[in-house]
């Protein structure tokens, strides 16, 4: 029982970065903007999480600077392809590479040092309940923020006006620019959402899950939250599923050596990576599906009438 236990917190670690970049994705890309830069915003904003923790002892700090770092990171996003024009999908991929490197330029005097535990929030009267209770009631903060946000997202795209108006951006800018609608300054907020978001799971990477810094420690898993859009079809409550069945999946492949399962180390590394090219190509198969889930206007320029 105590395995299970550990192994479905396991899952819960792994599942909580990547809700966050992909909640944060999908927002981005209702706006009608595709953002391939999730994992470099990502890896900034884990190093700036552990360097501004180390710094001030305080977790909180470092959370704050996460998300920071990855607003910044966004910005400068918006900035080259919502201002200046630029092709989303070649400056999304340099924002990756700009990450990585500049992660790996200020983590080098930070290789093998530890940040302060991060705070558990022991709900009293619950957290001492039998399994459900160290499940549930004695997680950290950012992971139930992961949750919320999910919760919030979903209700703000569907059950608001803001809502309405970034789908309707996304879904046609040229209509939603004839009767009004500021284009361009939705998506800015929408890519500084998604900016936000990505800095938080970097964060909870270097400060919860993994609590010291390691070089590219984020490992792919921006590009695994790209795949989840797809794979959520846009839709928050999906990400969330899926998040916890990719979660589920690269923290079995860490047990099946335990119990006796011989197969070399890199193999099973592999397999949360080739799921997710499965998925992609699986979902591309159903061309009508989707065809009617993308936004219309995804990655599309916006050029505003004189």
């Amino acid at each position: 029982m105590d395995l299970a236990i550990d192994i479905l917190i396991g899952v819960m670690a792994a599942a909580t970065p990547l809700v966050f970049a992909a909640i944060g994705e999908i927002v981005v890309e209702k706006a009608g903007v595709l953002n391939l830069g999730v994992e470099g915003m990502m890896i900034v904003g884990a190093i700036a999480a552990f360097a501004a923790s180390i710094a001030t002892g305080s977790p909180t700090i470092g959370v704050l600077a996460a998300l920071m770092a990855g607003v910044l990171m966004a910005l400068l996003f918006g900035i080259l392809t919502l201002t200046l024009l630029s092709n989303q999908v070649a400056t999304g991929l340099a924002l990756t590479m700009f990450g990585l490197g500049l992660s790996s330029l200020v983590g080098q005097s930070y290789t093998g040092m530890a940040a302060a535990p991060f705070p558990r929030l022991d709900i009293a009267g619950l957290s001492t309940l039998p399994v459900i209770g160290r499940l549930l009631f004695a997680r950290d903060a950012l992971f139930y923020l992961s949750l919320a946000l999910v919760a919030a997202t979903a209700y703000g795209l569907t059950r608001t006006r803001a809502g309405l108006v970034l789908r309707a951006i996304g879904e046609n800018h040229d209509a939603a620019h004839a009767i009004g609608y500021r284009v361009v300054a939705y998506r800015y907020l929408a890519v500084l959402f998604g900016g936000a978001c990505a800095g938080l799971g970097g964060a909870y990477l270097s400060l919860v899950q993994t609590p010291f810094w390691v070089e590219k420690m984020t490992a792919g898993r921006g590009w695994i939250a790209l795949a989840l859009v797809v794979f959520a079809a846009w839709r928050p409550e999906r990400a969330l599923a899926g998040a916890y069945l990719f979660g589920g999946i690269s923290v079995l492949q860490l047990h099946t050596q335990a119990v006796g399962f011989r197969v070399d180390a890199q193999i099973l590394a592999m397999i949360p990576y080739l799921v997710t090219i499965l998925v992609l190509v699986l979902m591309s198969a159903d061309r009508t599906r989707l065809k009617f889930s993308a936004p219309a206007c995804l990655g599309k320029p916006f050029f505003a009438a004189a």
